[in-house]
């Protein structure tokens, strides 16, 4: 970590904030996952989590992840971005997947989402956000196939999600649960996940990232 080119966390109103239980476990999934990766020894991973749990500002997870990929972004670093608008004439695969083998794979921001979306990793990493995607479905349907991966889909913080879990030596997990009180312009998206994870992870989180909630990305 460059303490010459971050400034200190007293400088930003933003990283001066009060960080929930809910953001210092995004933080912590972070730091567990490039542990997994061999970025962090067991002893740093050990002394960082530790760290995490005991902060109190937005400025200070941004620190402890600041050499990490996946981290919440510091405004200094984090360049706004212009939305491109989606390409016109679009055809959708009936049925596209993603595989990934010993590599990562992401889906963000501004894309262009399938109804129906196959997902095969073995030893590798996928993330797919819909939080700021355009999703031209009420339904969207979800096929994973974990094997020895982490697979992480992110859906809006309002969405419907419906888990068909089969782990074995694994996890499938959904974080949250939806919330008829949130605010939606339209029907609730309604995602119909099925997952299979063999010692493998898939997570559901719900809502942007903690970086986006800030406006920071």
């Amino acid at each position: 970590m460059d303490s010459d080119k971050l400034p200190e966390p007293t400088d930003d109103p933003a990283l001066r904030r009060r960080v929930s239980d809910f953001e210092r476990e995004e933080v912590a999934d972070v730091i567990r996952e490039a542990a997994g990766d061999g970025r962090l020894t067991f002893v740093e991973l050990e002394e960082r989590l530790e760290s995490v749990y005991a902060s109190r500002t937005y400025g200070e997870l941004v620190e402890l992840t600041a050499d990490l990929p996946g981290g919440p972004a510091h405004p200094a670093a984090t360049p706004s971005a212009a939305v491109s608008p989606a390409p016109s004439g679009y055809m959708e695969q009936a049925n596209p997947t993603i595989n990934v083998f010993l590599s990562d794979t992401k889906r963000t921001g501004n894309w262009l989402a399938p109804q129906r979306q196959s997902v095969q990793a073995v030893l590798g990493d996928v993330t797919l956000d819909y939080t700021e995607a355009q999703v031209p479905y009420e339904e969207v349907f979800l096929d994973i196939r974990s094997i020895l991966a982490d697979v992480k889909i992110r859906v809006p913080q309002n969405a419907i999600v419906h888990l068909d879990g089969s782990p074995i030596l694994g996890s499938v997990s959904e974080q949250g649960s939806y919330d008829p009180n949130v605010p939606v312009v339209g029907k609730p998206k309604i995602f119909h996940i099925k997952g299979t994870a063999i010692l493998g992870d898939i997570k559901i989180k719900r809502g942007p990232r903690l970086s986006k909630r800030l406006g920071l990305s």
